[in-house]
């Protein structure tokens, strides 16, 4: 399992420890990874996703998963949330044309 968000596709960096004597060691930055269950009002259930904290911030500051997803283009999303957009789109468009 791939240290990667599922929305924002943060991942990991590399970068140097540096002692007080100016002597560097290579280290990882590894991403705060949650296990989370989010909620879509369109699909109406809950998606489990691996998020970064600033992902979930970034998902409430636009209104939800769904809002989230559909006013993100394709191009900015990992994989991962390409998948669940497009359940999001069918489901939707499928809604669309029932109420017709």
């Amino acid at each position: 399992m791939s240290r990667r968000c599922h929305l924002t596709g943060k991942a990991v960096l590399t970068g140097n420890n540096v002692s007080h004597a100016n002597n560097k060691s290579r280290r990882r930055f590894l991403p705060n990874l949650q296990d989370t269950t989010l909620l879509s009002d369109i699909l109406g259930t809950g998606v489990r996703m691996r998020v970064t904290t600033h992902g979930l911030r970034t998902i409430e500051h636009n209104g939800g998963l769904d809002a989230f997803l559909l006013g993100t283009p394709d191009r900015k999303l990992p994989v991962e949330a390409k998948v669940i957009k497009r359940r999001i789109l069918r489901v939707q468009d499928a809604k669309a044309a029932q109420a017709v």
